[in-house]
């Protein structure tokens, strides 16, 4: 099956399009990672995972039909050319929606997080995206059923439909109709998110590069499924519980373990870069002093630390140019 079928089996008959007002989506920092696909077209995932949101930190978007054979896309407040990358994702993502139409849009796009640097500004984007379409087709659709189609744009974007923790089932189903996210209702107030931007740049590799690249030549890949599993179900123990070093040590483990199957690929695929080791060595020197802190990334060089927001003012005595989210406020 392939992805139109798959949205023509969800879609309601869409109505006349409509612009809309901005839709916001929250970028989510995964503790138990997403890495590698078992099916690449309908972005089905070999293993579930697990995210926090960060808050007030993603995408805002709106659509608004116009005349014409093509849209007109805008990120942050620049028009793009229609052959740019961005550009045709979104369009492409929006002839899912089309179906027989040939219905063109405006889509104005903003990230208040760099875009395409190892921060989920994909998840975030795809995500407002379908949220808006939503609205200016009047679909009426689930939450379930939105989170199963931002998949489609960006695997990490069914999770961005929600706030709070959210896990993504990766289902069982061929056709992807069970793989969609849902949050889980439980809040944890003080526990705080620091974001280490070591390099806002866009990635050498992409994501959905680097992880065909890990699945086809990786060797160790085959123990990630086992890992990722395993450390679902403590990072659930540990939001359940409220115990701190069980979450930061599994979502650190996890990061590490995801980024090593990485480095074992060929070629090697490293996202680190100086300062991103730098940062590591620092955080396990500071955790032997006593200060409990950890840290995890994604593909990218770009560290975000959990800590404690009791031990706030000491992390930013090492860390000054830090930018904390609060995800469930203070």
């Amino acid at each position: 099956m392939d992805k139109f079928e798959l949205v023509n089996r969800v879609l309601p008959q869409p109505q006349a399009a409509e612009a809309t007002d901005e839709h916001f989506a929250p970028s989510n920092i995964a503790l138990c990672k997403y890495w590698g696909k078992r099916d690449s077209e309908l972005n089905l995932p070999i293993n579930p995972s697990l995210s926090v949101s960060l808050a007030h930190l993603g995408t805002r978007t709106r659509v608004e039909p116009i005349e014409g054979p093509a849209d007109d896309v805008w990120l942050n407040g620049l028009q793009l050319r229609a052959d740019t990358l961005f550009a045709k994702r979104l369009s492409g993502f929006i002839d899912l929606f089309r179906q027989t139409s040939h219905q063109a849009f405006r889509i104005e796009t903003r990230n208040n997080i760099p875009t395409a640097a190892g921060l989920a500004s994909s998840a975030s984007g795809f995500a407002a995206l379908t949220l808006a379409l939503n609205d200016s087709l009047k679909l009426g659709l689930e939450s379930s059923a939105l989170s199963m189609l931002a998949r489609l744009g960006s695997g990490s974007a069914c999770r961005s439909i929600y706030e709070g923790f959210v896990e993504w089932h990766m289902g069982h189903r061929d056709d992807g109709a069970d793989s969609h996210a849902h949050p889980i209702d439980r809040r944890w107030e003080g526990l705080a998110i620091g974001l280490i931007k070591v390099d806002e740049g866009v990635k050498s590799v992409d994501s959905r590069s680097g992880m065909a690249r890990t699945v086809e030549s990786c060797h160790l890949y085959q123990s990630w499924p086992l890992q990722a599993n395993t450390d679902l179900m403590k990072l659930h123990q540990a939001i359940e519980s409220q115990d701190f070093t069980l979450l930061g040590s599994t979502a650190e483990q996890n990061a590490l373990s995801m980024h090593a199957t990485m480095i074992a690929s060929w070629p090697p695929l490293v996202y680190w870069q100086p300062d991103s080791l730098a940062a590591m060595q620092k955080i396990w020197a500071l955790r032997q002093q006593g200060l409990e802190i950890y840290f995890t990334m994604d593909a990218g060089p770009n560290l975000k630390l959990l800590f404690q927001q009791q031990d706030s003012t000491e992390v930013l005595a090492h860390f000054p140019d830090l930018e904390i989210v609060m995800p469930f406020g203070s």
